[in-house]
């Protein structure tokens, strides 16, 4: 058994300040004895691609180096949410063009990154509420399945971000026991779809999961921007044991048990189940 975290954050477009929340909630969930410890989806800034110059590089770079001395001296891992990870010269073409990765990283206890994972899905939508999104402007998508890690706690763990949520068959080729879903789901569809989409994944991976969130007017003052919050972590029968609600700053903690895995998958043997053959 081992404490897991989700931090819920209202990240705007000064990242200097963003990255001092980030630490100061990170903290306290080491303070309440969490050892996994995850950042919601581009904690580190939200606004326009141009101000991301100023600051997005590689992964091994400058934007993580505080949170992995953080996890070096704390001995935690963190999921360090999302980063705007610069498209490296040699690999851009001209579907890439100036955009960057939506990239996702896992930190270990000793400060080095563990596995990365870049966006798959990306958000164009145009929300009824009058909010415009066009993810695809400004992030290149992720062109890998990421595989399920292994992990000192005795499950094995899956990246994803977002809108990756809801792709199930994602999920399905993770094959892993804690999935991830660091976000900044809208107020409006978070609204209606958050919780349930959260919940399905869980059941029919049979599976923890541990959503950090975004909450409340997000990124720059002049745009319309409102995420749902309601970073939370769900158990592997559907159960919502941990959320942070959906008006502050927070974190989300419960307790994540492996035994509780095996006892969902022996009395629901859904996934012997599945027609491979077939399906």
């Amino acid at each position: 058994m081992f404490l897991a975290a989700a931090v819920q954050m209202r990240s705007g477009n000064d990242r200097t300040a963003n990255e001092a929340r980030a630490l100061a909630l990170l903290g306290q969930a080491a303070e309440r004895g969490a050892t996994l410890i995850g950042l919601p989806e581009m904690w580190e800034h939200i606004g326009p691609a141009r101000e991301k110059h100023a600051f997005a590089g590689p992964v091994e770079g400058a934007q993580l180096a505080r949170i992995r001395d953080f996890c070096a001296s704390r001995k935690v891992w963190c999921l360090a949410g999302s980063i705007a990870e610069r498209v490296r010269e040699e690999s851009r073409d001209r579907s890439a063009g100036s955009r960057f990765y939506n990239t996702s990283a896992l930190i270990s206890p000793d400060g080095t990154i563990a596995a990365t994972y870049r966006k798959l899905h990306l958000f164009d939508v145009d929300i009824p509420d009058g909010a415009r999104y066009r993810e695809s402007e400004q992030v290149a998508p992720g062109d890998a399945v990421p595989r399920a890690l292994d992990t000192p706690f005795g499950v094995k763990l899956g990246l994803s971000v977002c809108y990756d949520l809801r792709f199930p068959e994602l999920y399905r080729q993770i094959g892993a026991d804690l999935l991830c879903v660091p976000s900044a789901f809208t107020a409006y569809t978070g609204r209606a779809h958050w919780e349930v989409l959260l919940r399905a994944r869980a059941i029919e991976n049979q599976a923890y999961v541990l959503a950090p969130a975004q909450v409340g007017r997000i990124g720059p003052p002049n745009e319309n921007r409102f995420a749902w919050g309601h970073a939370c972590i769900v158990d592997p029968w559907g159960e919502v044991i941990a959320d942070a609600g959906g008006e502050d700053e927070g974190v989300a903690i419960a307790s994540i048990h492996p035994a509780r895995l095996s006892q969902v998958r022996r009395d629901l043997p859904a996934l012997q189940h599945r027609r491979r053959d077939v399906l």
